[in-house]
């Protein structure tokens, strides 16, 4: 039996050291990313704005604070029990009740209590504190994207979607990285970043169109809930030129770990630019409702709105992944009643599989109806699918009455 046992502990010793050694590995793999991760973090994120350096403070004063009242409640309980055994002839004293103990233990809590709490009132004050804002950002979650619209300041107007890299995705679709392949940003790289200004105030309003998402930037100590139909709000202040990295940290579908937060902080004059590089293709991107588009106008608007905002869940082939229903061969997409993919588009649709789980395909009322129109000519008429069928923007306005 010993001998087994010897057998069974030395071969866990060398399973344990070859895991070690894969993890270590691994660990080597990458290295930190500047705003996001870093390789073997055991503390929080570098700040970079005061609010997130109050929290590291708290976070050590409180740490600090309750390993001392640790250590000295342990140290006298286990000095009484030493200093007062049975075995060197103490006894036990009887007694009921100790006005100077009641006071003691009553007083000491309350001023220990007092300490934490006004500090964290503090910071928490100030986190909530929105006001005289340089810039006002509304942040919309959406499976499995964010949405950012500026609503106030320099860039007024400008609004886009940013979702997970398709490089990215279609490398987690294959497996991941391969053997010695490095990817610094693996899974935080986005289609387009948030752009704000160093050393201005930003206003965060957040909000959802269909589950609860969590808006996340470690280094900037913010965390703010987006919940569908309410309206949230946070602030930030970056003061370092750089990138910073999050993710939305509610569980809100499968396609949870594909929603990446990027926020780009820029001096003002670069911000100024990027405003003005915006503004122009705003103005390109402006279409008009009422025009009558071509088959390949629609066709080829169709192609990149689909690359944009589909492909990641439907696949570039249309075939669908999993629970994803493929778009080849769709009843929706093929039926000559256009007004069903068109609800499907605006509203969204919730089908319960078979298992019992919800499958759900998020509302697009966000895309313009020259984008709607476009993706849904291009979907009809690609792959198998070869309806012939045109749907032009004036289908989509008429959809949204």
């Amino acid at each position: 039996m010993k001998r087994i046992f010897s057998k069974l502990a030395a071969t866990l010793l060398v399973a344990s050291a070859w895991a070690g050694t894969v993890a270590f590995t691994a660990a080597q793999a990458v290295s930190d990313l500047p705003g996001g991760p870093a390789v073997r973090q055991l503390n929080l994120h570098p700040p970079v704005t005061k609010i997130a350096e109050e929290q590291a403070w708290l976070h050590w004063f409180m740490l600090i604070l309750c390993t001392a009242i640790f250590v000295a409640v342990f140290a006298v309980m286990f000095y009484s029990i030493w200093k007062h055994r049975k075995s060197v002839g103490h006894k036990s004293a009887n007694f009921h009740e100790s006005v100077t103990v009641e006071i003691v233990w009553t007083i000491v809590p309350f001023v220990i209590v007092i300490l934490m709490a006004l500090p964290a009132t503090k910071v928490v004050v100030a986190m909530k504190d929105t006001t005289n804002a340089d810039l006002t950002i509304k942040v919309t979650g959406m499976q499995w994207k964010w949405g950012y619209d500026y609503l106030k300041g320099e860039g007024e107007g400008i609004g886009f979607l940013s979702a997970l890299d398709r490089t990215q995705r279609e490398l987690s679709n294959n497996g991941g990285p391969k053997a010695g392949e490095q990817v610094e940003d693996y899974l935080l790289k986005v289609d387009h970043p948030m752009v704000v200004p160093v050393n201005k105030k930003v206003r965060l309003i957040t909000t959802a169109n269909d589950v609860i998402h969590s808006f996340m930037i470690p280094s900037f100590g913010i965390k703010q809930d987006a919940i569908p139909g309410f309206v949230r709000d946070t602030w930030f202040r970056a003061e370092k030129i750089g990138d910073y990295h999050g993710q939305c940290v509610e569980l809100c579908g499968k396609e949870h770990a594909y929603m990446p937060i990027h926020v780009k902080v820029v001096s003002s004059e670069d911000y100024t630019l990027w405003v003005n590089e915006e503004m122009k293709k705003l103005a390109a991107l402006a279409d008009d409702p009422t025009k009558v588009w071509t088959a390949e106008e629609l066709f080829a608007r169709g192609e990149k709105v689909y690359a944009a905002n589909c492909a990641a869940c439907h696949q570039p082939n249309g075939k669908g992944l999993g629970t994803i229903k493929p778009l080849d061969g769709s009843a929706v997409v093929l039926d000559a009643d256009k007004g069903q993919q068109l609800t499907v588009l605006l509203n969204g649709r919730t089908v319960v599989l078979p298992d019992g789980k919800p499958n759900v395909m998020p509302a697009w009322k966000q895309l313009s109806d020259t984008e709607i129109a476009a993706v849904m000519t291009y979907t009809k008429n690609n792959w198998s699918n070869k309806t012939g069928q045109l749907v032009q923007p004036s289908d989509v306005t008429a959809a949204r009455k």
